[in-house]
């Protein structure tokens, strides 16, 4: 058994033994793609392993996050932190090698995967943020941005839809340093994949615009090496490698589902073992294994160094780029205070207008912003003025055409934001926004910062009718842990809702108006603890919540109950997650108890505004779709009044009273 041979197999064994021991996996893909892995840490992939963040290593992402346990096994034979330790505590809480992938939990993984086909729109990512700072920064004999994304995926992320997404948007930008591995073992959960996933993949991925390679036995080294480098010399095309693998290779249950997605038992293992000539004790790496990928993680170290001291000499020569560079990096803080001074909010605006009006007083400040739409920039007031288109002809364009491509767009964005350097944001009309729900739901997992702009938010969209109307995506939206959902009220609201965006770790979620709303003068940063106090009373009876477009509802309302005699309070609540992480004392001297005749308005699903009406209280809300119809007849017809408010209020009060 050659050296090469016996690191691939060590893998396998590794894997195997710790789904074994963890009674829960799939161990089919580690055993079968193996020599990919390894083939690449070896041979091709730059990184060091002293410092993973380094900023020009070459990312790796495992878009089919199942086989994680291949992952954890050539981080820890390539001198990553992960044990021996670890790798026997796979799938145990609080350990270093969850289930699947997760950002930030273990060194080395880029990004969360298992959602398959979410990992390559992540790579797609990767090697845009990589084009587009190379652009920025680098110069003659002066590659400081100079790196390849590779992603290995199996048969599930190829049928997955967004994949056609993402690799169509890739080859359209001609990303040249993306590499996909595909992992043809034609055997999915359910069995062979000849019921399900007949077509021609490289036909397809040719169709795209990516340069395709076949590797008919990955069990050959040479052959994935002479593949990988065929790959990284077409800079202009972004590459697949087809590598035919056997799902759970050297196992009885090799080439079958039943080697997918559950561990294959003692009897299996042993017998793996055996043919495999494995005679090591478990969780034992043989010490020829060890000393060999410890040498190479060694030598790998020298490209650090060396970049470092191209960024020494770099630094000499360009001053100002290299401190331009290292503000990319560590990020930059906008100035709201001056940005504001520049905004005027003094007449009613639909507040994507004030969005973008902020947005592009933020871009002169912060020039590692981009912004990107699903085709609706114009509607959606997103595009970043005189800075340009990304291209395969204008590699520093910050804004990006995703085309009708939101769930890719939200994957895609995953990984910009995930490169480093960049800040992201992309928008499209709120109705659509659950075609991203899978990519929104990893940015909250992942706790990273991406910005989402939904526009057109409500039954307000009038005419196009209920497929573009929002109904039931704001309470989906707010269901999200970490995830910050901002409806705010006019421009000053907007303002706020930038500035948790900015200032926060966290991904937020815009839901903004398409018509125009009034501006108060008693709105502002104030939003930032999600629920305040916008106009009161000396001795408030009723008190009327709302958000966005509803707020001037709320107002009208309020002047009608102040004229009968009754004292009302308007509460604007732009953020529910953000009220609810204020003090018990602050929210209760927005809300109260003693005040228990309540009314909450919003132009949207019910379900998420019971919590604060209270026992006495009323939802004025959506229970059925909308209809097509202009806008202020609409806001009439279901309700959306200031004297049905008004009404509901006093009924409110009236039944508390009777009841006391």
């Amino acid at each position: 058994m050659s050296l090469t041979t016996k690191c691939v197999d060590t893998i396998r064994i590794l894997s195997a033994e710790a789904i074994q021991r963890a009674n829960s996996g799939h161990p089919g893909m580690c055993m079968g793609a193996a020599p990919i892995g390894y083939e690449l840490f070896a041979e091709h992939l730059k990184f060091s392993y002293k410092n993973p963040q380094w900023d020009n290593r070459d990312r790796f992402v495992l878009s089919a996050g199942h086989g994680s346990m291949l992952l954890y096994s050539l981080l820890h034979l390539f001198g990553y932190d992960v044990s021996i330790e670890d790798i026997k505590n796979f799938r145990q809480l609080g350990s270093k090698t969850p289930g699947h992938p997760e950002y930030g939990k273990t060194c080395g993984v880029e990004t969360s995967t298992g959602p398959l086909g979410q990992g390559i729109g992540n790579a797609v990512g990767f090697a845009l943020a990589e084009a587009h700072l190379a652009a920025v920064f680098n110069r003659p004999d002066y590659p400081i941005v100079d790196h390849y994304t590779y992603v290995l995926c199996g048969d599930g992320c190829l049928e997955e839809g967004m994949t056609y997404e993402a690799c169509s948007f890739a080859g359209t930008q001609k990303l040249g340093k993306l590499i996909l591995f595909y992992d043809k073992n034609d055997i999915t959960i359910e069995g062979n994949i000849n019921a399900t996933f007949t077509e021609d993949v490289a036909t397809r991925f040719i169709a795209q615009g990516w340069q395709v390679i076949r590797v008919q036995n990955a069990n050959q080294l040479s052959a994935l090496n002479k593949a990988i480098e065929l790959a990284k010399s077409d800079l202009t095309r972004p590459s697949i490698i087809i590598c035919k693998t056997s799902i759970g290779y050297g196992s009885p249950l090799e080439n079958t589902a039943d080697v997918h997605g559950a561990p294959m038992g003692e009897e299996n293992l042993q017998k793996t073992k055996e043919r495999l000539k494995w005679t090591y004790d478990p969780f034992e790496v043989p010490e020829d294994v060890k000393e060999h990928c410890a040498e190479i993680a060694e030598e790998k170290l020298a490209a650090e160094k060396e970049w470092n001291e191209m960024f020494a000499d770099y630094e000499a020569e360009y001053p100002e780029l290299a401190l331009r560079y290292k503000s990319y990096m560590h990020g930059f803080e906008p100035d709201f205070r001056k940005i504001s001074e520049n905004l005027d909010f003094s007449k009613p605006e639909a507040t994507r207008v004030s969005s973008g009006k902020i947005l592009n007083e933020i871009a002169k400040e912060m020039p590692n912003l981009l912004s990107g739409s699903a085709d609706l920039a114009p509607s959606t007031k997103t595009e970043i003025k005189g800075a340009g288109y990304f291209s395969p002809e204008n590699r520093y364009g910050r804004n990006i055409h995703f085309g009708i491509r939101e769930h890719a767009m939200a994957a895609i964005c995953n990984g910009i934001q995930l490169h480093g350097g960049l800040r992201i944001l992309c928008s499209t009309f709120f109705s659509f926004s659950d075609y991203m729900k899978g990519g929104i739901r990893m940015s909250a997992l992942m706790n990273i910062p991406v910005i989402y702009v939904m526009t057109h938010d409500s039954i307000g969209v009038g005419e196009d009718g209920p497929t573009h109307q929002p109904m039931e995506q704001l309470i989906a939206l707010r269901s999200i842990p970490g995830l910050k959902v901002f409806r705010p009220c006019d421009g000053k609201e907007t303002v706020a809702a930038y500035v948790e965006a900015f200032t926060q770790n966290a991904p937020t979620a815009m839901i903004l108006s398409r018509q125009n709303l009034n501006q108060y003068e008693n709105s502002g940063l104030k939003a930032l603890t999600g629920g305040y106090v916008l106009a009161d009373s000396p001795k408030p009876e009723v008190i009327l919540i709302g958000t966005g477009s509803e707020i001037d509802l709320c107002m009208g309302a309020k002047e009608l109950l102040e004229a009968e005699g009754i004292g009302t309070r308007v509460v604007s609540m732009p953020c529910m997650e953000e009220f609810e992480r204020q003090t018990a004392e602050y929210r209760e001297s927005v809300l109260p108890k003693s005040v228990k005749a309540r009314v909450c308005v919003e132009a949207a699903s019910h379900f998420a505004w019971y919590k604060y009406c209270g026992d006495y209280g009323e939802v004025v809300a959506m229970r059925t779709f909308g209809v097509s119809a202009p806008a202020k007849e609409l806001f009439e017809y279901f309700g959306f009044t200031k004297e049905n408010i008004a009404q509901t209020a006093k009924n409110c009060l009236k039944n508390y009273k009777s009841k006391k």
